[in-house]
């Protein structure tokens, strides 16, 4: 089995892409990249057209299939996820193929072709994900809380359900670590919603959720959404905060140990039994986690016996607040610098702007200002970012990064780190300005291998 460093293992590959744009490949500094994982990739291969009307079919496309699998048969060899590469065609004619592992300290990249966020500090995580619950003194379950109403609506509904023994929930409760509230055991006395009940009976299963309200995961299924159950990338991680409203019904929290995830939607999103309401909210209320979000939940039900008796299904996340706490500052949002200042302050995003580059001073001295990602060119003088001294997580440019680098003054607070290179950029001199970053907190590199590609690769 060939190693991912080796041209044999990349040669069906390279014949594609050489066909595909040999022009953009022949083209001074004309170059291709592309990504390949386990189980995803994107690579620069012309797929053939097909005639109007006619879907593709898997031998359109099988030299591709074929060429992409053997770089992950490749990549299970050698026990990697995945790599990135770059083809470029040398002065003297000689194609060149950069093979770059990015290794543990670089996450995925969504706007780079090779790298997402630097890891400065292993095992570091984003402000918010680091949040816990706050008490809510007080807090109480819903006056319309009421088990044994619930367990007799659901034996009425589900006469032929089998229910848990009081040794499967205790057995439950002993893997999460946590007592499951009374609602949720009056639920699985009633059915324990296991698939093998069923015997393969999809109406049952049907009957099941029609009964409560959703999908209903067997007590072998219960999780905790705590914040480690919902890992987002720093990139965007780090530009999110946790925010609770005074009258909030759910904290504004990436996760809780006290959410427990009973169910879904049928589309993705959560069913749990809150645990840890915000101000406005109750002790076993129906929460919402939609999974097109990093961060909070919404409330569906006062209570399990809320959801199930009454038939409530509606819930909406609708749009987050404005928070003080979060500021864009760019051609559509906050127009200055000053206008983002605010002792809450936690999060300054600097975007797209085309007037005089802006200066940090208004920002400089706030208490909880740990991020700041700025387009490149939107600063003054970044070197001012030496006053922000909370910093965790920092994206400039390779221009800003530069300066900071030349004048010793990257921020020893970070925790990660981003490059934010917009447009068409050559890759690699910012692969090696990353390793600069890496290697001042002697994290492991990215490496690239330069394969000489044979004369008769592109044929």
């Amino acid at each position: 089995m060939s190693s991912i460093r080796d041209l044999a293992t990349w040669e069906p590959l390279l014949r594609l892409v050489r066909a595909s744009d040999a022009e953009q490949l022949a083209a001074p500094g004309g170059y291709l990249t592309g990504q390949i994982g386990l189980g995803s990739w994107s690579v620069p291969v012309r797929r053939p057209l097909l005639a109007p009307g006619r879907a593709a079919q898997v031998e359109d496309m099988e030299d591709e299939f074929a060429a992409v699998q053997r770089v992950q048969d490749a990549l299970g060899a050698d026990g990697a996820n995945g790599v990135s590469f770059m083809v470029e065609t040398a002065p003297d004619g000689r194609t060149l193929l950069h093979v770059i592992e990015s290794g543990p300290a670089v996450e995925p990249g969504f706007m780079s072709p090779f790298i997402g966020s630097l890891l400065l500090v292993e095992g570091a995580v984003p402000e918010p994900w680091r949040r816990l619950p706050e008490e809510v003194p007080g807090a109480a379950p819903a006056p319309s809380a009421d088990p044994a109403l619930l367990e007799r609506t659901l034996r009425e509904r589900l006469p032929d359900a089998i229910g848990a023994t009081e040794e499967e929930i205790a057995a439950a409760e002993a893997r999460l670590g946590v007592t499951l509230p009374d609602e949720l055991k009056a639920l699985y006395r009633v059915t324990r919603a296991r698939w093998q009940d069923w015997g393969g009976d999809y109406e049952a299963a049907e009957r099941v959720h029609d009964a409560v309200g959703c999908e209903v995961f067997s007590l072998d299924g219960l999780y905790l959404a705590d914040a480690a159950s919902r890992p987002c990338p720093w990139q965007f991680a780090a530009k999110d905060a946790v925010v609770t409203a005074p009258d909030a019904a759910v904290q504004g929290l990436v996760g809780s140990p006290g959410w427990i995830v009973f169910g879904d939607n049928g589309g993705g999103d959560r069913v749990a039994v809150d645990l840890t309401p915000g101000p406005g909210g109750h002790t076993g209320q129906v929460i919402m986690i939609d999974h097109e979000r990093n961060i909070g939940a919404s409330l569906r039900a006062d209570s399990l016996t809320d959801m199930v008796v009454n038939h409530r299904d509606d819930w909406y996340t609708g749009r987050e607040k404005d928070s003080p706490a979060v500021a864009h500052v760019n051609m559509r949002a906050l127009r200055s610098v000053e206008a983002a200042a605010h002792p809450a302050l936690e999060v300054l995003s600097i975007g797209v702007w085309e007037g005089a580059p802006l200066g940090l001073a208004p920002v400089v001295g706030l208490p909880r200002l740990r991020t700041l990602s700025a387009y490149p060119g939107t600063l003054a003088d970044p070197l001012e970012i030496a006053g922000l001294k909370g910093l965790e997580y920092l994206s400039l440019g390779p221009e800003e990064w530069r300066v900071l680098l030349d004048a010793g003054a990257v921020p020893g607070s970070l925790s990660a780190a981003g490059i934010e290179v917009q447009g068409e950029r050559y890759p690699l001199p910012v692969l090696d300005l990353a390793n600069e970053l890496l290697a001042l907190r002697d994290r492991p590199p990215i490496t690239r291998t330069v394969l000489d590609a044979a004369p008769d690769t592109g044929r």
